[in-house]
């Protein structure tokens, strides 16, 4: 009597998509040929507390983020999360970086200065820093510290695509990306961008896109920790970057 072939992959849960699996990571059979769209089926129905997420759950596969129709094959790593603020994917980019560029994820305490003033190429005229810190009032909730996760690897893959990005939208010399994970209390620094340009407007300018779409594309996820309670801060839902 015949069978369904069957491939074996590797399930990473992230974020608020672990807590719902109850797992942080799994072995599972597929049937084969399988996709995205029938492996998501296929886990949806084992892990149906993952449903509530809806169409915003987001695949990846082997690091990038996977569209319906991407083969998954024997041995594959899936990960499996929640939007990032936004969710993408961004194709294959040229890799046009410059020597001084870096992008980095650390758990120790970030030296905002020491990240704005690694480069300091002669050609540039300014560097603007952001320097993103942990507040502790959202929505009238006092927060007592952030728990930021990453999905390291697939994490600095998309840093570097921002770095290729930046470089091909804007006016730039170098730019810099140290994002820190773990447990972060009120008033500590989560992310540093830091942008050297010619000319200032160009790094105002490459600084806030690239804050804008390292929250939509890059995945790091954010748990708030209240007096009262903890979530999973999630946004809207995912939408195709720009290529």
């Amino acid at each position: 009597m015949a069978t369904d072939s069957r491939i074996h992959v590797h399930v990473l849960f992230f974020g608020a998509a672990r807590d719902a699996a109850g797992a942080e990571e799994i072995d599972i059979e597929l049937k084969s040929p399988a996709t995205e769209g029938t492996a998501r089926k296929e886990i949806l129905s084992a892990y149906p507390e993952l449903q509530r997420f809806g169409k915003s759950l987001l695949f990846a596969v082997n690091q990038e983020y996977a569209e319906p129709n991407r083969e998954i094959r024997n041995g594959d790593e899936l990960a499996i999360f929640p939007p990032v603020s936004g969710g993408g994917s961004a194709g294959i980019l040229p890799a046009s970086t410059s020597q001084n560029d870096f992008f980095e994820l650390t758990v120790d305490p970030i030296d905002v200065g020491a990240v704005a003033r690694r480069v300091v190429p002669p050609e540039c005229g300014a560097t603007v820093t952001l320097d993103g810190y942990a507040r502790e009032w959202t929505k009238g909730r006092r927060t007592l510290y952030l728990i930021y996760e990453a999905y390291a690897p697939m994490a600095l893959s998309e840093m570097k695509k921002l770095v290729v990005q930046a470089h091909e939208k804007f006016d730039i010399a170098y730019i810099g990306i140290v994002h820190r994970t773990g447990r972060l209390e009120i008033g500590e620094t989560s992310v540093v961008i830091s942008v050297g340009a010619p000319h200032r407007r160009a790094a105002f300018e490459a600084c806030e896109w690239a804050i804008r779409e390292l929250k939509r594309t890059v995945p790091i996820w954010k748990k708030e920790v209240f007096e009262d309670g903890e979530v999973w801060v999630e946004s809207e839902p995912p939408a195709v970057a720009d290529g």
